[in-house]
Protein backbone atom coordinates (compact mmCIF):
# COMPACT_ATOMS: atom_id res chain seq x y z
CA UNK A 1 0.00 0.00 0.00
CA UNK A 2 1.07 3.66 -0.75
CA UNK A 3 2.31 5.51 2.15
CA UNK A 4 -0.37 7.86 2.94
CA UNK A 5 1.77 10.25 5.08
CA UNK A 6 2.28 13.29 2.90
CA UNK A 7 2.39 16.70 2.90
CA UNK A 8 -1.34 16.83 2.25
CA UNK A 9 -2.82 14.61 4.39
CA UNK A 10 -0.80 16.36 7.49
CA UNK A 11 -1.88 19.93 5.79
CA UNK A 12 -5.36 18.17 6.45
CA UNK A 13 -4.79 16.99 10.39
CA UNK A 14 -3.92 20.67 10.64
CA UNK A 15 -6.85 22.04 9.43
CA UNK A 16 -8.82 19.41 11.02
CA UNK A 17 -7.14 20.44 14.32
CA UNK A 18 -7.20 24.39 13.76
CA UNK A 19 -11.72 24.03 13.99
CA UNK A 20 -12.39 25.52 17.20
CA UNK A 21 -16.11 24.58 17.72
CA UNK A 22 -18.43 21.23 16.37
CA UNK A 23 -20.52 24.01 14.27
CA UNK A 24 -16.76 24.65 12.42
CA UNK A 25 -16.36 21.24 12.20
CA UNK A 26 -19.16 20.10 10.41
CA UNK A 27 -19.36 23.47 8.31
CA UNK A 28 -15.76 21.99 7.07
CA UNK A 29 -16.64 18.66 6.61
CA UNK A 30 -19.77 18.97 5.11
CA UNK A 31 -17.80 20.84 2.39
CA UNK A 32 -15.47 18.66 2.12
CA UNK A 33 -16.87 15.15 2.50
CA UNK A 34 -20.26 13.97 0.74
CA UNK A 35 -23.04 13.41 3.56
CA UNK A 36 -22.76 9.49 2.76
CA UNK A 37 -18.57 9.72 3.86
CA UNK A 38 -19.65 11.77 6.59
CA UNK A 39 -22.66 9.30 8.30
CA UNK A 40 -20.41 6.03 7.36
CA UNK A 41 -17.57 7.78 9.68
CA UNK A 42 -20.25 8.65 12.37
CA UNK A 43 -21.43 5.12 12.03
CA UNK A 44 -17.78 3.72 12.92
CA UNK A 45 -17.59 5.13 15.72
CA UNK A 46 -20.39 4.75 16.89
CA UNK A 47 -19.49 0.71 16.46
CA UNK A 48 -16.80 1.01 18.10
CA UNK A 49 -18.29 2.37 21.47
CA UNK A 50 -20.35 -0.65 21.17
CA UNK A 51 -17.58 -2.55 20.72
CA UNK A 52 -15.92 -1.32 23.64
CA UNK A 53 -19.20 -2.07 25.55
CA UNK A 54 -19.30 -5.41 24.88
CA UNK A 55 -22.69 -5.82 22.44
CA UNK A 56 -22.37 -8.49 20.14
CA UNK A 57 -21.85 -8.24 16.22
CA UNK A 58 -25.67 -9.24 15.63
CA UNK A 59 -26.90 -6.42 17.63
CA UNK A 60 -24.28 -3.87 16.56
CA UNK A 61 -25.76 -4.36 13.05
CA UNK A 62 -29.48 -4.47 13.71
CA UNK A 63 -28.90 -0.73 15.44
CA UNK A 64 -26.71 0.90 13.31
CA UNK A 65 -27.33 -0.58 9.95
CA UNK A 66 -23.65 -1.75 9.53
CA UNK A 67 -22.17 -4.67 7.61
CA UNK A 68 -21.07 -7.40 9.87
CA UNK A 69 -17.53 -6.91 7.49
CA UNK A 70 -17.33 -3.22 9.10
CA UNK A 71 -17.92 -3.74 12.58
CA UNK A 72 -15.20 -6.97 11.76
CA UNK A 73 -12.73 -4.23 10.56
CA UNK A 74 -13.24 -1.49 13.02
CA UNK A 75 -13.00 -4.77 15.98
CA UNK A 76 -9.24 -5.22 14.24
CA UNK A 77 -8.62 -1.32 14.38
CA UNK A 78 -9.13 -1.35 18.02
CA UNK A 79 -7.43 -4.23 18.99
CA UNK A 80 -4.30 -4.01 16.84
CA UNK A 81 -4.59 -0.46 15.16
CA UNK A 82 -3.22 2.64 16.31
CA UNK A 83 -5.13 3.55 19.23
CA UNK A 84 -7.67 6.20 17.19
CA UNK A 85 -10.90 4.81 18.18
CA UNK A 86 -9.71 4.63 21.93
CA UNK A 87 -8.54 7.98 21.94
CA UNK A 88 -11.39 9.52 20.70
CA UNK A 89 -13.86 7.54 22.37
CA UNK A 90 -12.31 8.00 25.93
CA UNK A 91 -11.99 12.10 25.21
CA UNK A 92 -15.77 11.87 24.30
CA UNK A 93 -16.34 10.23 27.29
CA UNK A 94 -14.43 12.82 29.69
CA UNK A 95 -15.84 15.94 28.04
CA UNK A 96 -19.52 14.17 28.76
CA UNK A 97 -18.61 14.13 32.20
CA UNK A 98 -17.21 17.03 32.59
CA UNK A 99 -20.36 18.42 31.15
CA UNK A 100 -22.35 16.67 32.85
Amino acid sequence: MKNWHTEETETLFRAILSLRTVEECGAFFEDACTIKEITEIAQRLKVAKLLQQGTSYNAISEETGVSTTTISRVNKCLAYGNGGYALVLERIKESEEMGS
